[in-house]
């Protein structure tokens, strides 16, 4: 119907027709999936949800006399400094280091990338390992995000295509990446935003690829590659969507663009700091498939219910639940009522994908073709192989 070339025409002279993924889902119920083809240019899609695969590449500039950092703390988060001389890796997760006695404090690198993206100062330690091309032994600094020469987010896991339903069958409370799950399946955690997703309207990946440009944390990024875990191979529904955590996407983007309404450090009790991200993908309509794919409702996805009580890597499920039933609050499991929240936000995913339409409409955001595609073949591999010393 149309090529990517054509729509970027139409978004240069202010033309393009934009809906977001929920608009549209509205729209093709209104007048079925033929007519909306025919109307409709871009579809966006977003999600604002906790993503701890993520991270930030630091250049500091070399000091007089030069150093080759061997260990660097920013405010206190220990960084990897394992590159150049002044590279660093601020992992999201990376915990505050406490001394004996301290009080544990609930701050990470997700706190410290939210910084420094507002133009806050950040107190630099490092240690260097001297040589006679880098004699400096110590460094002391602060430093802001003007400062400091490359400061971009690269993130190896991101944008889960779905992910699974937290509940604790245990008889003590958990503290797990999706928050705290109380005992005797009294509660339930869900971390996927559903039907607006990017990735549950392009389930095969025939429109995100490498090289697709996409709104990263309020600025522009773009798709670097497969991400971590990335598993494809997930079994699916008949409308093509998989039934548990699937295909994933590393993300990189220029941080000192970015906002920190869409970026923010958090901190999860007893488990650890993290990094709450919005992240929107523009879908081309390039055929009636793309609308068809992307029509799919909360009702037409499910997620796993998994048992946290249980310690194993493969813990036992209570079956499946539809993201209709999700966002009701409400869920059944074996007779029980149990009451469900999500941990990403619904209403800021919503955001995401709103602005990132008023970017396209506005001319300001064009859309980019894959340079390749993502594979949709890749398995994945456990660790179950123990080697006694």
């Amino acid at each position: 119907m149309r090529t990517i070339a054509e729509i970027n025409e139409k978004i240069s002279s202010k033309r393009a027709v934009v809906l977001t993924a929920e608009e549209l889902k509205t729209r093709v119920a209104e007048v079925g999936v033929t007519k909306v083809a025919q109307e409709v240019d871009v579809i966006t899609t977003g999600t604002f949800e906790p993503m701890e695969s993520s991270g930030a590449i630091i250049n500091l500039g070399h000091t007089d006399p030069p150093i080759k950092i061997r260990r660097c703390w920013l405010d206190g988060v220990p960084v990897y400094s394992g590159f150049g001389a002044v590279d660093l890796y601020l992992g999201a997760s990376s915990a505050v280091e406490v001394m004996e006695g301290e009080e544990v404090r609930e701050r990470g690198g997700g706190h410290v990338i939210e910084d420094l993206i507002a133009g806050k100062p950040v107190h630099v330690r490092a240690q260097g390992q001297v040589t006679d091309c880098y004699p400096r032994a110590t460094f002391e600094t602060t430093i802001t995000r003007d400062t400091i020469n490359q400061f971009y987010l690269f993130n190896p896991r991101n944008l889960y295509q779905n992910f699974i339903v937290g509940v604790n069958g245990g008889d003590r409370p958990l503290f797990t990446y999706l928050g705290p799950l109380q005992p005797r399946l009294s509660n339930a955690v869900y971390s996927n935003p559903g039907a607006i997703s990017p990735l549950f309207n392009d389930p095969d990946l025939q429109l995100v690829g490498i090289g697709t440009r996409i709104f990263l944390g309020g600025g522009i990024g773009y798709v670097a590659w497969e991400g971590t875990q990335h598993f494809p191979l997930q079994k699916r529904l008949p409308n093509r969507t998989p039934i548990g955590p699937a295909a994933t996407l590393a993300l990189i983007g220029d941080a000192k663009q970015m906002d920190t309404r869409w970026v923010r450090g958090c901190y999860f009790k007893n488990y650890g700091p993290s990094l709450m991200l919005g992240v929107g993908v523009p879908l081309p309509v390039l055929s009636k498939e793309v609308v068809a794919r992307c029509a799919v409702s909360d009702q037409d996805l499910v997620a796993p219910i998994v048992d946290f009580s249980i310690p194993r890597r493969v813990r036992p499920t209570f079956g499946l639940v539809s993201y209709a039933q999700l966002k009701t609050g409400r869920i059944i499991i074996e007779g029980k009522t149990v009451r469900v929240a999500p941990v990403v936000s619904i209403l800021l995913s919503r955001q995401v994908a709103q602005e990132l339409k008023q970017w396209i409409q506005a001319g300001t955001f064009t859309l980019t073709e894959p340079v390749a595609q993502i594979s949709m073949e890749r398995s994945f591999l456990p660790q179950d192989r123990w080697t006694e010393f």
